[in-house]
């Protein structure tokens, strides 16, 4: 029952997705009077549809993408000559059309997250707060550079004064690469390199570091039910395990680790009264690798509270901007071979993605739907033959060369994107199996 709500949860998202992108391109045609044949929603053999004026309106066997096709659009159809065909058009034209799909989900993406922040924002309880170290694991390339709780950031590869999300984005995208950072500590600031690893089960770099940080519950893991049972609840912030101060997720897995299975006890917050638990933590592998939980999903604290229209739209475009950013990081450090594409989600991963955040609630899915389809625009802007980024740089090059390139040309590039894409899809869906296996 859960992978067919899973699978629900998934047509729903890149329903949507497939939806706007296509309308990007739909309208655009239209605009610059293109004749559209076919606007499908799906691959495939045609299943049910209806036709209004010239364009066959359809969903296709395949669900899993979409295509508009315009007539003329190939070199060598018999409309090629068609006035309103795609070719006949100017380059800068059908560069637009091209572009106008990955444009609209650049659009979804920010209108998503406005919206959702005039309604819901997650602030921090402290959003000036300085980037403040709260965990450091052992023999990691923080430790090994001499990095302890409680330091300060000061400076990170010539930032200075960085947030947390600064330092978020830099580790991440800085597997094998020394970053130059300034701690202070005491009143002393202290220059330091550190080298992120690559976290061979995320693919992206991990320096061994956690920020500090009120601890909160923000769910129960489905089929882990110690902290229900022992009276935690949603909401509540921990304040320690065993005596030893909360200030990370990470000071609790280790404290979890370190029982081997006995009791621990958990002090914490409810409406600012004090409570203790004692849980007994359960070794399971529900969230990957096998260890000790006690069946909580944990978040720093924040506020709930609702952003005006303006404010709500220019935090969204700084949240699609930065993680944009990180994307572009992301594939770079791909490119550079400092990073590994196994981080890469594809749709049996998206699928789970997608039934999580539908029950956790409306929220989470439209910041899921979000996300995605931002991943969606940058991917479809890639320069790869088959994919708009791909059409958009043949244009370009054919309006540098002041003509057409070859139909022999065409069809080599087409060939080789398509057979790229393919690769692709099959890594993927192979990295999605191999992390719902268990390791052999």
């Amino acid at each position: 029952m859960l992978i067919v709500e899973n699978v629900w949860w998934l047509l729903v998202l890149i329903g949507v997705m497939i939806l706007i992108h296509e309308l990007g391109h739909f309208c655009a045609a239209r605009f610059f009077d293109v004749r559209v044949e076919t606007f499908s929603f799906g691959f495939g053999p045609r299943l049910f549809g209806f036709r209004r004026g010239e364009t066959d309106f359809r969903f296709s066997l395949v669900l899993f993408g979409g295509y508009v096709r315009m007539a003329g659009e190939q070199a060598g159809e018999e409309s090629v000559n068609d006035p309103r065909g795609f070719l006949a058009k100017p380059r800068w034209q059908r560069l637009l059309i091209a572009f106008a799909g990955p444009a609209m989900n650049i659009v979804l993406a920010v209108t998503l997250l406005t919206g959702l922040f005039t309604f819901r924002y997650p602030k921090p309880v402290d959003p000036n707060a300085p980037a403040t170290i709260g965990h450091v694991l052992p023999d990691s390339p923080a430790a090994k550079a001499g990095v302890r709780e409680g330091d300060r950031i000061v400076r990170i590869d010539g930032v200075a004064d960085p947030g947390w999300d600064d330092v978020l984005v830099r580790e991440i995208a800085g597997a094998q690469r020394p970053m130059a950072v300034v701690i202070e500590r005491q009143g002393r600031q202290i220059p330091v390199m550190v080298t992120p690893v690559l976290d061979e089960r995320t693919g992206v770099g991990n320096a061994g570091w956690s920020e500090e940080n009120e601890i909160q519950i923000a769910a129960f893991v489905p089929g882990v039910t110690n902290a229900e049972q022992a009276g935690l609840k949603p909401g509540d912030i921990l304040l320690a395990v065993n005596g030893q101060a909360v200030r990370s997720t990470q000071r609790l897995h280790e404290a979890l680790r370190a029982s081997e299975g006995k009791a621990v006890e958990i002090l914490y917050s409810r409406q600012g009264v004090r409570n203790k638990a004692m849980v007994t933590p359960a070794y399971t592998t529900i969230q990957g690798p096998g260890r000790w939980m006690i069946g909580v999903q944990l978040e720093p604290r924040y506020v709930i509270t609702q952003l005006p229209l303006g404010r709500a739209f220019v935090e969204s475009v700084r949240q699609n901007f930065r993680y944009g950013s990180l994307i572009y990081q992301f594939l770079k450090g791909i490119v550079e071979r400092r990073m590994s594409p196994k981080s890469l989600e594809g749709p049996i991963r998206i699928a789970q993605l997608s039934g999580d955040a539908a029950r956790e609630g409306p929220g989470a899915f439209i910041g899921l739907m979000a996300m995605v389809s931002l991943n969606l625009a940058i991917f479809n802007l890639l320069p790869i033959p088959i994919l708009d980024g791909g059409v958009i740089l043949l244009l370009l090059v054919e309006m540098i060369m002041r003509r057409d390139l070859s139909l022999q040309v065409k069809e080599a590039v087409f060939k080789l994107g398509f057979v790229f894409l393919m690769v692709v899809v099959a890594f993927v869906l192979y990295n999605d199996i191999s992390k719902i296996l268990p390791p052999g």
